[in-house]
């Protein structure tokens, strides 16, 4: 059978997503802010342990770089075929510089994944056995990715940069189908985010905390603002808007981070200015918290429009 060649006159370029990513962020960055505590949530709940996620997915990402090195490609079914992954030889070293956390913390966090058997030693191999956690199987990721892309196809088939839109059934069948590729860059998107925002606050925790405010404001001044705002308008809606915050017990219950963790985190981000708190004890973002983070959050945006323009050509080349 004949080899199908790409029309390259067809691709999506970076800079086209990343402008219709900034001009239409009141509709498309909502989707994508939920999605994201939605990730935040079901990291948290594997390990109550942002870190030992992180270093485990950072260990699973070196397999998938090889994989990529060595020009081979595993779909969605493949690569979960077995429940134990070799990985590449790693360090503590290597493990705290990349993720910024403290050798000692790092050899204790390894420690305690190879206690209970997720990393494990055998022979000359390492080995990460995914059946000794739950969230081996990212199904939901896949799903609530190809929504928000589908979401974004739309404005590129209403702005004439792609002819036809992309079903969110289509897009995770593309996914799926190159799944080992696009799981690489994904976490390529994943992995220096939270690194990034876990620099700024200090600890991961404080972060995802920060985030379910984001959200919840995010969700209001989407329903409040009917019109197409860019980016920069619609952050100063966050943190004018005059919606309800979010109290210590809901965001416990929407993070699963212990109430009393919760509590000592909002006292930090308050005195450091990211949250206000009214007579009611409901936590809002401040102008503060949304300025300060705006190089990062560019940095994220970047990267996020980098991620779906490499998914939106491989469906549509």
């Amino acid at each position: 059978m004949e080899k199908r060649i790409p029309d390259i006159s067809n691709q999506i370029y970076y800079e086209e997503t990343l402008d219709l990513l900034k001009d239409n962020y009141n509709v498309i960055g909502t989707h994508w802010a939920s999605s994201q505590l939605e990730w935040l949530n079901a990291v948290y709940a594997q390990f109550k342990d942002h870190d030992k996620f992180l270093i485990t997915i950072y260990l699973i990402k070196k397999t998938l770089d090889f994989y990529s090195r060595n020009f081979t490609k595993l779909s969605f079914e493949e690569f979960y075929s077995k429940d134990k992954v070799e990985i590449e030889k790693f360090n503590i070293t290597e493990i705290s510089e990349q993720l910024s956390i403290p050798k000692e913390s790092a050899r204790r966090k390894i420690n305690e994944l190879e206690n209970s058997l997720v990393i494990q030693r055998i022979k000359k191999k390492i080995i990460i056995d995914r059946s000794a956690y739950s969230f081996a199987k990212p199904i939901n990721s896949v799903k609530r990715i190809s929504r928000f892309l589908a979401l974004f196809a739309k404005i590129l088939k209403d702005n004439k940069k792609i002819s036809k839109e992309l079903s969110s059934e289509k897009l995770e069948k593309i996914i799926k189908n190159n799944f080992s590729h696009v799981w690489k860059i994904y976490y390529e998107l994943q992995i220096p985010m939270v690194h990034g925002y876990k620099k700024f606050f200090g600890d991961t925790e404080s972060f995802h905390i920060w985030g379910s405010c984001v959200v919840n404001q995010h969700l209001y001044s989407k329903k409040k603002t009917k019109m197409k705002l860019e980016r920069e308008l619609f952050i100063k809606t966050l943190y004018v808007s005059d919606g309800l915050g979010l109290n210590a017990k809901s965001m416990s219950d929407i993070t699963g981070i212990p109430r009393a963790t919760v509590v000592r985190k909002l006292k930090k981000l308050v005195k450091k200015g990211y949250l206000s708190i009214d007579n009611k004890k409901h936590y809002k973002l401040t102008e503060k918290g949304t300025t300060e983070l705006i190089p990062l959050q560019n940095i994220v945006l970047d990267r996020l429009a980098d991620f779906s323009t490499k998914i939106f050509n491989l469906a549509i080349l």
